[in-house]
């Protein structure tokens, strides 16, 4: 696994040696679930084309990591959708609570708007311990939300309205999801993540 090409230095900016592992994790989780898995239909052209940025934020606490998303809302805003066309925030040094982290979610949006973002971008979620509501916390269809560490993921309105408008039904999505992850079941979804020797 090999972080994203230098041919598109936005994405590869600011990348620290021990940020490597982080990215390696997530990217590998992208590749093998959302796209393999097509967990999310539209998330594969960005990953193949490499317009994916992967940031790890080292924020120890709420504060510095709203720092953090700030910035990188203002660089996806003021990047062409051509360089980059979405941005997976790593955090994981903070929010390890999936309750604390969902509280964080309406600090998020709160961000979008008071930076004029509101309608432009919009922050999608994704954490190890995700839980959607009225589900038991080993059910497999929380799996499709489920990241290597908690994360952020900064989308461009218009791509989802892209993507939305390309779709019959939306709601597809989360049923075809469920349906995958119920055949995978918990063992298929940790073999994703044994790498055969050769």
């Amino acid at each position: 696994m090999t972080v994203p090409s230098s041919a598109h230095p936005f994405i590869t900016a600011g990348i620290q040696p021990d940020d490597l592992p982080y990215i390696e994790a997530t990217r590998q989780w992208v590749e093998r679930a959302v796209v393999g898995l097509n967990l999310c239909p539209f998330a594969r052209a960005p990953l193949i084309q490499q317009k994916i940025r992967f940031v790890v934020s080292h924020a120890r606490d709420n504060d510095s990591l709203l720092d953090d998303l700030c910035g990188e809302l203002q660089s996806l805003a003021a990047a062409e959708a051509n360089d980059c066309e979405t941005t997976l925030l790593i955090h994981p040094f903070v929010l390890a609570d999936f309750l604390d982290y969902n509280d964080f979610l309406d600090v998020a949006d709160v961000a979008v708007d008071t930076l004029g973002l509101e309608g432009e971008l919009q922050v999608a979620s994704f954490h190890p311990l995700y839980q959607f509501a009225d589900s038991a916390i080993d059910d497999i269809e929380n799996f499709s939300n489920r990241s290597p560490y908690p994360t952020l993921h900064l989308l461009r309105e218009a791509s989802v309205e892209r993507a939305m408008d390309a779709m019959t039904d939306t709601d597809e999505i989360f049923r075809r999801n469920a349906d995958t992850l119920k055949r995978l079941g918990p063992e298929g979804w940790h073999a994703l993540w044994r790498d055969e020797k050769h």
